[in-house]
């Protein structure tokens, strides 16, 4: 047996087949060539077999006994549906266009009825049935494009329950056949040949899903959104497009995105799990698939099904991926129910599925003793069964067992393979071993099947003893905590009520019944130092502010008898000194005032004159003299009337002071845990903790020294102005503080005693007009990033306290988006904010998501912040959220300035592009069929090349498209100017002849360019067939291996001839000089080409003869 390869490690997923439903068939006499299966419908309790007599059998799906058959003498069965939430009634249609709604009556042991009938689509076929979701009515699709709607009386309700209204009426007709058709929440879908319609059935109203047609058989369907925290939300529907693609539409019609799974399906499939045969998993085979998907089914948890008459795709279109594909012969038709398929095959033949892990694959082959087949899932799944998780399902020991029962004389090489498998297998994951070891020592258990651990407490044991001591020692560390408790902390705590709602989970722990050293269990000593930490921080911010405000006399510093004196002898005369600085402040405040609105008046009245206005220098030099009277009064306390001395006095002393209360309450802190019998862990958790209490109360300590440079980082930002300011002084201090940061009067080498831009942010941020310095950011961000940078960290820091921040720190990207979302209408600066802790968090799958708060942010916001392949995938979601006949107006509105278009060609040609060495020669020169290459952005790419621009532009991207091998877009800027011999000369070097053909391509409008033409085809033919055999490095194409038909002369000669003649195109070649000798398939065409061409003559002169005689018959 030889060796069995390993799947990728992004398949966990398998379809296995475990039960054999051929005898069932048999039973039913349905595996006769005479009668057969034509369709089926599967629900909770029944599997539904439509025949070609005209029967329906009912079988049940517990013990697959068969309890019913319907007759029908009006044709074979052509569909069949049940109705989801009542299993008593049972849908069909017949050949002849019967729709019928069976009543089964099984409760009462009644005789099954027909409750309804319909003829509105008699001598059509019926193409699709559908269930209402809530009441019994059911939707019908004929092969003319009609669908009605069928009332079902029942019962139940009486004899005349159906006729109180028309029992049957037409909902509407489409263009063409209908395809599929679903129903959810009130609305109709309805997918036919060429569209997909959207119908709301009680108010009767109707739209189209999307604005592109189709032409063939695709499906559509309904996604319930029931999961997490897309509960009550609208359905999504999800639509088939040509070439592999899905639209994802909202509940409104309204297309959101597309999704293209052709490269996503450039995968081997992975093979069936059947006991008919030994599954095979060639990992070689690998080619890009365009299909088209004839239905969509939601199927299983949050997935999409659809298959073709030779594979099963799975997909997830949450996260735009395949969860699996996998072939399987002769597929008609399939049903669903939770993770289960029912597949209909060509000959008659029925094949049950079922959508499971690998473990849990494994698992039932073992229960069901298939050894040999378990060993081959295990050794191709090996990266999902070695797992810890996969412990629960498979232990150890049954995987031993399994390799003890393969046969050493005919699975050798599987053994062995087991046996490698076993010795990389993983226990079960440490917590939860613990956690279970930790259980098991006290207390008696079981683990169920969901993981969770059901525990029965054993009363009296030491475990509990040790365990009411541990919670005793909680409880003396909340009484002690509580001597460091603050009115603030306590207002804080009832503002967040999640805060309140954790506070009370952890006091109701004390009331288990049983009690466990739980490792979720809060440690007493942490949150004893978190209370110390924020103490300490506040008793220091409220000792600098009294040692800031009141200026000490000198004199008691200067004179010894002083610090010697008694405190009785020197309190009178401090008290004398308080009460006359506090009085000496409030005249020096009001006359700061006074001061600063005189310097803010003459600065705007400065500013207003039309010569300071337009004049930058002088404008800069005004601002620049307002800027100390601004700083000595609303700028930071030690920058105003406290001298270097009292600093350096002031400074070591509150050091000492910290360092000491600190050493205290660590001291406090270890003779707590030692005595409790904490772990030593935790103690040396406390002391780093401790440390790094001391390292930052010491930077702010020394935050308060003059020396310290003006361009701290740690200067926190000032949002509340620190001194009270009337309405109209904010007005004018905003206006020019704005001008300042607008017009960067910060630190230079030409101004160093001007602030720098980070401390004049941090320091004037309550001054500041948010949303022009955002633009003004967004202006000179090139020039000047640390301004943008600044600003960024500035409204970090103003937006830290919403609660927004909590939901994004939680790691969760769609609860958190769904939180800014509740918080409109936005302002731009805030939500650039919190967009920028999303993109740290998240990086690019929260870039993507940000199209929806246009346009309040930007593409230029999102540039500033994201990476540039992250930035290209927000630009390409925001331009394909546009209906298509905007995409391009509105990428055109985001080139701001119009040099941005250089720039995004630039970028979409670089990132998620074909290597240069496969687009280009060494000469520069087209590679053979290079242009079939998928680009990851070409979307963006088309609509760029094809924004309107000057000529120097449209040059410019011409030598970018061509310098990196974007053939399509250089062949289309060619034709834009008009150098059409370049553009055939490119297409005659990739060899492609629908290149020559609209809409995308490039026609010959003249003799002389079809000369032109099949002269270059001549000198590329050698180049494209040396070209052909090497092949290229191992790139995927876009649309399968075989691009188009290759140019040659006589290809060439035959569209000539299609144009202008046979006759004509024999013509050119001989005045060319070319020798051809046309293949017999070729000559036909031209015999064919001459014969249509005298009998549209002929035609012509006939219709002309029958006019002329008409006008003469009138004349005369």
């Amino acid at each position: 047996m030889p060796l069995i390869p390993v799947v990728p490690e992004n398949h966990s997923h398998v379809l296995a087949e475990f039960d054999c439903l051929d005898p069932l068939l048999s039973a039913l006499r349905l595996d006769s060539g005479r009668l057969k299966c034509t369709c089926l419908a599967v629900s909770r309790k029944w599997l539904a077999l439509g025949t070609s007599a005209g029967g329906l059998h009912l079988i049940q799906r517990e013990g697959w006994k068969q309890r019913l058959i319907l007759t029908h003498k009006e044709g074979s069965i052509t569909q069949v549906a049940c109705c989801p939430h009542d299993e008593d009634f049972i849908a069909v249609a017949t050949s002849q266009g019967l729709v019928v709604v069976w009543e089964l009556q099984l409760e009462r042991r009644g005789r099954p009825e027909r409750v309804s009938v319909s003829w509105e689509h008699r001598s059509q076929a019926v193409t699709a049935l559908c269930w209402d979701t809530s009441a019994l009515k059911v939707f019908a699709g004929d092969s003319g494009g009609k669908v009605s709607v069928l009332r079902a009386g029942s019962s139940k309700l009486g004899k005349g329950a159906a006729f109180v209204i028309f029992p049957v009426q037409t909902v509407t007709t489409v263009d063409s056949r209908v395809v599929q058709l679903g129903y959810q929440d009130g609305r109709l879908l309805v997918s036919s040949l060429s569209r997909c319609y959207l119908c709301d059935t009680e108010r009767e109203k109707f739209w189209r899903v999307g604005n592109k047609e189709r032409d063939g058989e695709y499906g559509a369907c309904f996604f319930p959104q029931n999961r997490g925290l897309l509960v009550g939300q609208p359905p999504l529907l999800y639509c088939a497009r040509p070439g592999s693609r899905i639209w994802e539409a909202n509940f409104n019609g309204e297309v959101l995105s597309t999704h293209q799974f052709k490269q996503l399906l450039a995968c081997p499939p992975l093979p069936l799990i059947t006991y008919r045969n030994e599954p095979h998993y060639n990992p070689v085979q690998k080619s890009s698939q365009s299909i088209a998907f004839p239905k969509l089914l939601y199927f299983g948890d949050q997935n999409l099904l659809t298959w073709t008459d030779s594979a099963i795709y799975i997909i997830t279109p949450q996260n735009g991926q395949v969860l699996l594909w996998t072939e399987v012969k002769d597929l008609v038709e399939i049903a669903v129910y939770r993770n289960e398929l029912f597949c209909l095959h060509g000959s008659g033949r029925l094949s049950h599925l079922s959508l499971l892990s690998a473990e849990r694959c494994v698992e039932r082959l073992l229960r069901r003793e298939s050894w040999p087949l378990a060993a081959v899932v295990c050794c191709m799944f090996q990266h999902t069964i070695i797992t810890g998780r996969a412990r629960k399902s498979i232990p150890i020991d049954r995987l031993e067992h399994l390799r003890s029962q393969l046969s050493s004389s005919t699975h050798m090489e599987l053994s062995g393979q087991l046996e490698e498998v076993i010795t990389k297998l993983e226990p079960l994951d440490s917590a939860s071993s613990s956690r279970r070891s930790s259980i098991s020592s006290h207390e008696s258990f079981n683990v169920l099947d969901c993981g969770i651990y059901r525990v029965i407490s054993r009363r009296g044991s030491q475990s509990d003893e040790e365990t009411s001591s541990l919670i005793n020692h909680s409880m003396s560390e909340e009484e002690r905590l509580k001597e460091f408790s603050f009115v603030q902390e306590e207002d804080q705590v009832d503002q967040d009520p999640q805060n309140s709602e954790r506070t009370e989970a952890e006091r109701s722990e004390q009331g288990l019944q049983f009690h466990l050293p739980l490792s979720f269990r809060p440690k007493p000593p942490r949150i004893a130092l978190q209370a110390v930490k924020d103490s300490v921080s506040s008793f220091v911010k409220k000792t600098t502010e009294k040692i800031n405000t009141l200026q000490m006399n000198s004199e008691l510093w200067q004179r010894p008898e002083f610090r010697e004196a008694g405190q009785a002898d020197a309190t009178p005369p401090y008290l004398e000194e308080m009460d006359n600085e506090v009085y000496e402040e409030m005249q020096n405040t009001e006359a700061d005032m006074q001061d600063l609105q005189s310097a803010t008046k003459q600065a705007i009245s400065q500013i207003q004159d039309p010569l300071v206005l337009l004049d930058p220098v002088c404008l800069r030099e005004t601002l620049q003299e307002w800027l100390p009277v601004l700083e000595r009064i609303l700028g930071p306390e030690e920058h105003g009337s406290t001298d270097a001395g009292d600093s350096n006095i002031d400074g070591p002393g509150e050091e000492r002071w910290e360092r000491d209360y600190l050493n205290s309450c660590s001291e406090h802190q270890e003779e707590s845990s030692c005595s409790s019998g904490e772990p030593t862990e935790s103690t040396k958790e406390e002391e780093k903790k401790d440390e790094t209490l001391e390292v930052v109360i010491k930077e702010d300590s020394t935050e308060k020294h003059p020396e310290v440079s003006n361009e701290s980082p740690a200067e926190p930002v000032r949002v509340v102005s620190p001194k009270p300011l009337l309405s109209d002084l904010l007005a004018n201090l905003t206006q020019l503080a704005t001008l300042y940061t607008e017009l960067s009067c910060f630190r230079n080498p030409e101004n160093e005693q001007a602030l720098g831009c980070t401390t004049f942010l941090r320091r004037y941020f309550f001054l500041l007009d948010q949303e022009r310095v955002r633009r003004m950011c967004l202006l000179c961000y090139q020039e000047q990033p640390e301004v943008q940078s600044s600003f960024a960290e500035a409204m970090l820091d103003l937006t830290q306290s919403s609660k927004v921040v909590e939901v994004i720190q939680r790691g969760d990207l769609l609860r958190s988006l769904r939180s800014l979302r509740e918080v409109q209408p936005w302002s731009a600066p805030p939500l650039l904010a919190h967009l920028h802790r999303l993109y740290e968090k998240h990086g690019e799958s929260a870039v993507r998501s940000f199209s929806q708060f246009y346009p309040t942010i930007t593409p230029a916001d999102v540039m500033t912040m994201a990476q540039q392949s992250h930035f290209l995938a927000y630009l390409d979601n925001l331009v394909q959220s546009q209906s298509e006949e905007h995409r391009l107006s509105f990428l055109q509105s985001l080139l701001e300035p119009e040099s941005l278009r250089q720039d995004w060609l630039e970028l979409a040609l670089t990132h998620d592009a074909p290597q240069r060495c496969d687009t280009l020669t060494p000469d520069g020169q087209p590679r053979w069929h290079s242009h079939c290459f998928s680009w990851g952005y070409g979307r963006l790419l088309s609509l760029l090349i094809r924004l309107p621009a000057d000529l120097s532009s449209k040059q410019k991207m011409a030598e970018t498209c061509r310098s990196h091998g974007y053939w399509m877009g250089y062949v289309h800027l060619c034709c834009k100017l008009q150098r059409r011999t370049e553009a055939f000369s490119t297409i005659c070097q990739l060899d492609d002849i629908s290149l020559l053909q609209e809409p995308e391509g490039v026609e010959p409008q003249t003799l002389d360019e079809w000369k032109l033409l099949i002269q270059l085809s001549q000198q590329c033919s050698n180049v494209g067939d040396s070209e052909q055999v090497t092949g290229m490095n191992g790139s995927s194409w876009s649309n399968g291996s075989d691009c188009g038909r290759k140019i040659s002369p006589e290809s060439l000669t035959l569209m000539l001839a299609r144009t202008a003649g046979p006759d004509r195109a024999m013509a050119v070649l001989e005045e060319l000089g070319v020798q051809l000798a046309l293949s017999p398939h070729s000559q036909l065409v031209c015999e064919l080409l001459r014969v249509t061409e005298k009998r549209q003559r002929a035609m012509i002169q006939t219709m002309l003869e029958r006019c002329d005689r008409f006008l003469w018959s009138q004349h005369a």
